[in-house]
């Protein structure tokens, strides 16, 4: 196995940037990755933007450049419709890049979603460079704090290899694709990570309600599980470290069922330790007293969680896509949700298209979905000689 990296150049002063950004305008292909802290901060932000051409990469420094915004003359190469960008996952570092710098991408290729497209086993870079270019990442600063100046010769070299091998292996896959006839499937994907938007990031007041375990509490312990969860986000704005680093969310249950009343019942649960006491044990003592004196109303549905509620023959209809998924997925050395979310499924049964033309405004559907295997679907729906109706009440009645 290669451990080998290749030289990087820190890219720490405005004048530089410019400068690379005037070489990077004229290149075809170049390799982007992000590093961010949110796995210490409450307010993550860019810390590190790697990049690589053929020849040589570049770790670009946001926070010794005066903070992320003064990324923004690489805004130029990510909108370059004549420069392709090639990421792995590139959902995450879009999301970040467009949340810090409002950045516009362009002619993306995304070496994750290739690999899925693919029916690769295994789609983490760490397991492609292996498997294509005989190569083994280093794993050591996954859990790094990239905020921390300065980054250390060992984050430095993690950040480098993670695009050291990118531009090959994107041209590796694009082969592949093509020889699969699924180039057009990833140009699609990739289409849409660039037109993808987020909206801004809002505290959830009913988060609480997502934690494992908590709809099958009793009133009263849900009641002081939310006061206690609204400490929590409060406490990590505060102090601008993400809320499990607060309390994690067992420490939250556990208080919720037990409900302390002094310091000493709080002590003596586990996972709250003397830190915790000393800083937040009257405020959390506070939290529970609020939670048993308020109560809980009754529990809200989630929003977007709950499988819609099928009616028999749509459960029927459902069965059947399934069926066909499953076959066709396992022919195509695909993972079927890959292939078809369980979402875009439900949403066909529940309609029950009787065209292609019907099937494509089902927008949970991709249209490569629906050109290659449209028409396929609509046999499927329609298989059983059951009439197609656009009217519930007929389609449920014959017997069902």
């Amino acid at each position: 196995m290669d451990h080998h990296v290749a030289d990087y150049e820190c890219i720490e002063r405005r004048a530089d940037l410019e400068a690379l950004v005037r070489d990077l305008l004229r290149e075809d292909v170049v390799a982007f990755d992000t590093e961010a802290d949110s796995f210490y901060h409450y307010f993550d932000k860019t810390c590190l933007v790697q990049v690589a051409t053929r020849r040589a990469i570049f770790l670009v420094d946001p926070l010794a450049l005066g903070g992320p915004a003064e990324l923004a003359p690489l805004g130029a190469v990510f909108a370059a419709p004549n420069v392709q960008k090639i990421f792995h996952a590139a959902e995450y570092d879009i999301y970040v890049l467009k949340r810090d710098c409002g950045f516009k991408f362009a002619n993306l290729f995304d070496t994750m979603v290739s690999a899925q497209l693919l029916g690769y086993p295994s789609i983490g870079l760490a397991a492609l460079a292996e498997r294509h270019h005989s190569v083994s990442l280093p794993k050591d600063e996954q859990r790094s704090d990239w905020s921390i100046r300065p980054l250390t010769p060992s984050q430095l070299s993690y950040a480098a290899a993670d695009v050291a091998y990118l531009i090959p292996l994107a041209e590796t896959l694009a082969d592949e694709l093509a020889a699969a006839g699924r180039r057009a499937w990833a140009d699609e994907e990739f289409e849409a990570l660039t037109r993808r938007e987020w909206p801004e990031r809002q505290f959830d007041e009913t988060g609480y309600l997502k934690i494992k375990g908590a709809r099958s509490m009793e009133k009263t312990a849900l009641a002081v599980l939310r006061e206690l969860y609204l400490l929590r986000d409060a406490r990590a704005r505060e102090i601008d470290r993400p809320p499990f680093k607060v309390l994690g969310n067992r420490v939250l249950l556990e208080i919720s069922e037990r409900q302390p009343t002094t310091a000493e019942e709080l002590g003596a649960i586990k996972g709250v330790t003397e830190l915790i006491l000393r800083r937040l044990g009257r405020e959390v003592l506070a939290a529970v007293a609020r939670g048993r004196k308020r109560g809980h109303g009754p529990i809200p549905r989630l929003e977007g969680s709950g499988r819609r509620r099928l009616d028999r023959p749509t459960e029927r209809r459902l069965g059947a896509l399934k069926r066909w998924r499953a076959r066709r997925a396992s022919e195509l050395a695909l993972d079927p949700g890959v292939l078809c979310p369980n979402a875009a499924l439900e949403a066909v049964a529940a309609r029950s298209p009787t065209s292609d033309a019907e099937l494509t405004r089902v927008s949970e559907l991709k249209p490569w979905f629906v050109r290659e295997f449209g028409s396929e679907l609509v046999a499927v729906l329609h298989a059983d000689g059951e009439e197609p109706s656009d009217d519930p009440e007929a389609r449920a009645g014959g017997g069902a």
